[in-house]
Parts: C-alpha cells; sequence; structure tokens
C-alpha cells in the first residue's frame, strides 16, 4: 500500500511542469499526508526536486547556471493557496511587483486574512501580516495592486512615468480584470480616484 502511494506521488511529480510549485496539499487525495512528506524528501535528496521554502517543492528549470528559482511572489502565492488563505503585497514589495521601484526588499510582506507568520527563502524573508476580512473586498488582482503602491508612494510621489506604467499595466489587463475595475476604483481614496478613472475609461472604451 506504501509503495503504491509512493509510486503515484512520483508519477504525479513527473507530470507537473518544468518550475511548478508544489506541496503536500496537492496530493491529499491519497490520504497520506506523512508518507507523501516522506516520498518528496527522498525525490529532494535524489535532486529530482527541489525544495524553494519549507514545504513548497518545485520541479526544477535546470540551465547551464544552475536552477532557474521562482520569484518570491510566486512562493507567497504557493503558500497562501496551501493555507487557503487570501494575501496582498505591501509596501515596497508591492512597488517592486509593478516596476514602480527596482529596490528589492529583503522582507517581502503580504497582509493576509490566514495565520500570521515569517517564510525564510534563501536570504529573504517572506512576513504574512494578519488583518481583517475587510481588507480583501476587492474584486480584481492588478488594480487593488496598484492601488496598494499608490498609497505607499503617497500622492505627491506619482510621476508621469509612473502613470505611463499604470496605463501600460491596466491596457495589457484581461477581460476579467477589466470587468472589476470600477468596482475596485470605488474602494480607493478620492485623490486615486481622480488620478485613477480617466486612465481606466481609456482602457475600458
Amino acid at each position: 500500500m506504501e509503495e503504491n502511494i509512493s509510486q503515484k506521488v512520483r508519477d504525479r511529480v513527473t507530470r507537473f511542469k518544468k518550475g511548478d510549485l508544489f506541496t503536500v496539499r496537492d496530493f491529499e487525495d491519497l490520504n497520506n499526508d506523512s508518507l507523501v512528506t516522506r516520498t518528496l524528501s527522498r525525490l529532494q535528496n535524489e535532486g529530482i526536486i527541489v525544495r524553494v521554502a519549507t514545504g513548497i517543492y518545485m520541479n526544477p528549470i535546470k540551465t547551464q547556471f544552475g536552477v532557474l528559482h521562482p520569484t518570491i511572489d510566486q512562493i507567497a502565492h504557493k503558500i497562501a493557496e496551501r493555507d487557503r488563505a487570501q494575501i496582498m503585497p505591501t509596501g515596497d514589495t508591492a512597488l517592486n511587483i509593478l516596476g514602480f521601484s527596482t529596490q528589492v526588499p529583503m522582507n517581502a510582506v503580504y497582509i493576509t486574512n490566514g495565520a500570521k507568520r515569517k517564510v525564510q527563502v534563501g536570504e529573504r524573508n517572506i512576513i504574512f501580516k494578519n488583518v481583517v476580512q475587510k481588507n480583501f473586498q476587492f474584486k480584481g488582482k492588478l488594480l487593488p495592486l496598484i492601488i496598494i503602491a499608490l498609497k505607499e508612494l503617497g500622492e505627491n510621489q506619482v510621476t508621469d512615468e509612473i502613470k505611463d506604467k499604470i496605463s501600460k499595466l491596466l491596457s495589457e489587463s484581461d477581460a476579467e480584470e477589466r470587468a472589476t475595475m470600477m468596482h475596485d476604483l470605488y474602494l480607493s481614496p478620492v485623490w486615486m480616484k481622480e488620478l485613477l478613472l480617466p486612465i481606466i475609461k481609456t482602457v475600458t472604451e
């Protein structure tokens, strides 16, 4: 029985795409988390998979320079998926993800409706700060991230370059994202509404 489950884990891992992240929860249908964990540990020792953070594994993309690692943001979202929690990046993390800043923060900070925790990834940390559910009233993904980044910048620090980047990001968004923009814009401060509304109208009309 155990040998059969271990083989199922191995078979499933080989079907994951290169670069895919996965956790024990992705094997919960096998109903044996302990055995799955041990099997993943063996696969890691064999060099078939790599562990990118505690409990987070990857089917590695190997290049001549070594293994291509996922971004901190990808790891953070996989942790949230595993924990069935919502997250949003804040502060410098949001600015960096959007390309509004080239500064890479040592601590990638996210708000969450799940448990607060700190996860070490190499020399960096992912920090999850618990907040009340009302912080997750947004329906989209892109505009809320822009709103958070603008809040970090402040009204007087929004340059023409930032506005151009916002316009480009919104123009490249899909129909599903655009359908949520007016709802999410309503949740932003007045000065952001005045800044973003003309851009959104240009994109959606």
